[in-house]
């Protein structure tokens, strides 16, 4: 099964370690259970018996300690990485979010020359420690140029540190936090390592309501050694941005845990509850909800893990993680609202109630395409490789699927951020052209009408700049990119034709409501808005499919788990 089931769990990992780790955390949060969960969540419980869990049990020292730097089964890899955020996202996002905190403030310690640094983190690490990233600040948000935070040097040599950061989290309980400021004297950019338990250190406050502590905090003439620096200048503006890399993709995961808990709590009040002498799972508008939603979230999980299968692959000379985990950012989470809104309809006023999942889960899910850059971030990030991924093709070993047991070094040695548009992609059409299903053969004629609109209706100058129509446009190439790592691994996860031609029927609904968006664009022009009809298409209906769909993959689904 395609979907995680804590109560059959089984990912497949090349070492018993690792699945001992996965193992542990889901009996960890199942012995917990629901009730608890709730009550913490609903008290905003710092987590405390989580956090000493994974002390005991060592997860973040084995997961997050690259193997130059720990033991024997500590490795920075993506394939176990993954399973975790999903796990931690599908019992409660405030467990994941301290998790993803933590890889983003040790992002700039593993990417920096300073061994002793690194050493210091490792035993952190063993000691069951968390980590912090002091990036955004309250009044620039992640605007690295604008950042106010200073380091002042000193006649004896050392330096003195004076600012605030904001949406900090792990800020209040962090040894290591990766903040992020300029030299007053020369206006380089520059990583150090403060600790929250400095008398210099102001922990201000959470600026939410949740068991999440997200800090702001202010340094008042903290100091700060050459020791306690990680990089400075191109180096330290390079570790922000390829942190936020590493630590983006991870979003997407959490969308993907909370959504699979939270279809399998809609699909059973579903399937056992009666209103007019039937099931509520015999109307056919839900049945066709909760069939959309499963077909979405099969398609977020299956891009999600092809996109790390290209993240382990990366190098100087095969960069396009760069494409893929942008998408997997704004498109896995905006995905998740999706299927939370499909479910929401099915289950109705059921949703809001106190002790179910899916109350935290219909709040969680609308965070997660708002963190680490905003979907109209990421979007305008993507369209920088679009005349590169159509017209530009180039020629690349087969990628299989990347679940050996390594440390992906390429990810802290990631190098300069610069050359977006020479980066070079493997043809889609290969991908696409493994599938004679009816659905997918409409979606290629949707791409074509696109690429017509690239390069009979391009767009001009004026348009270049105007982000509300690139935002539009970018929406649509993601869809291409979407279906073309989908299709590569639906064969992999041995997915049925007919599930992959459901899945396409959503594809081409999508790519039809986001060709009338760009329409409407008021720039817009006659050209543009020709091929944008072209692009508007109706999917291939088949009734039979649909019902086997239904019968085979969703319905079943209404017994397959339910929370401790």
């Amino acid at each position: 099964m395609i979907l995680l089931n804590p109560k059959q769990y089984d990912r497949e990992y090349p070492d018993a370690r690792s699945r001992e780790i996965m193992l542990k955390t889901i009996e960890f949060f199942e012995n917990k259970g629901k009730q608890k969960i709730k009550e913490d969540d609903q008290k905003k419980v710092w987590y405390a018996d989580f956090l000493d869990f994974q002390k005991r049990e060592g997860l973040f020292a084995t997961l997050l300690t690259p193997s130059a730097h720990g033991g024997d089964d500590c490795r920075w890899d993506t394939w176990r990485i993954c399973g975790l955020n999903e796990i931690l996202g599908f019992y409660g996002l405030a467990y994941w979010y301290t998790w993803q905190v933590s890889i983003l403030g040790l992002g700039p310690i593993w990417m920096s020359a300073n061994e002793q640094l690194k050493q210091k983190a490792a035993r952190l690490l063993q000691d069951g420690a968390v980590f912090a990233f002091g990036l955004s600040e309250k009044e620039h948000g992640a605007d690295l140029y604008s950042t106010e935070m200073a380091l002042t040097p000193q006649p004896d040599g050392t330096f003195r540190a004076n600012g605030s950061k904001y949406y900090i989290g792990n800020g209040n309980e962090a040894p290591m936090v990766s903040t992020f400021g300029k030299m007053t004297d020369t206006g380089d950019y520059v990583f150090f390592a403060a600790n929250y338990q400095h008398e210099r250190y102001d922990c201000v406050k959470n600026v939410v309501a949740a068991q999440n502590y997200v800090a702001e905090f202010a340094l008042h003439d903290y100091p700060i050694t050459e020791a306690e620096i990680l990089s400075k200048g191109q180096e330290a503006w390079d570790a922000a941005l390829n942190t936020v890399n590493i630590g983006k993709y991870n979003l997407g995961w959490a969308s993907i845990g909370i959504c699979t808990h939270a279809f399998y709590e809609a699909v059973k009040h579903a399937a056992n509850r009666r209103l007019y002498g039937m099931y509520v799972t015999d109307f056919p508008h839900v049945k066709q909800m909760l069939t959309d939603a499963y077909c979405r979230l099969v398609a977020m999980k299956l891009f999600a893990l092809r996109a790390a299968d290209y993240m382990r692959v990366a190098s100087p000379e095969d960069r396009r993680y760069l494409l893929y985990n942008p998408i997997v950012k704004m498109k896995v989470t905006t995905q998740g609202e999706e299927v939370i809104n499909l479910l929401w309809d099915v289950i109705a006023a059921k949703g809001f109630e106190k002790d179910m999942y899916f109350e935290m889960a219909a709040r969680d899910i609308r965070a997660l395409p708002k963190l680490e850059g905003t979907v109209h971030v990421n979007i305008a990030l993507i369209v920088k490789f679009m005349q590169s991924y159509f017209f530009n093709p180039a020629a690349y070993p087969e990628v299989g699927t990347q679940s050996d047991a390594r440390d992906d070094t390429f990810l802290f040695n990631q190098g300069p951020t610069k050359g977006l548009g020479k980066i070079r992609f493997h043809d889609y059409e290969l991908a696409y052209g493994r599938y004679d299903l009816p659905n997918v053969l409409v979606f290629r004629e949707q791409i074509a009408a696109l690429k017509e609109f690239l390069v009979a209706a391009t767009p001009d100058e004026a348009q270049r700049k105007d982000v509300d129509f690139l935002l539009g446009l970018g929406e649509i190439f993601a869809l291409v990119v979407y279906g073309q790592l989908i299709l590569e691994n639906a064969s992999v996860y041995k997915l049925d034709d007919g599930l992959v031609d459901q899945i396409f029927d959503f594809m081409v609904r999508d790519f039809s409501k986001f060709a009338l968006q760009l329409y409407g664009k008021p720039s817009s022009t006659p050209q543009q808005m020709d091929c944008c009809l072209r692009m508007i298409r109706k999917a291939a209906v088949d009734d039979q499919r649909y019902q086997k769909v239904w019968t085979d993959d969703v319905y079943p689904l209404k017994d397959a788990y339910e929370m401790s």
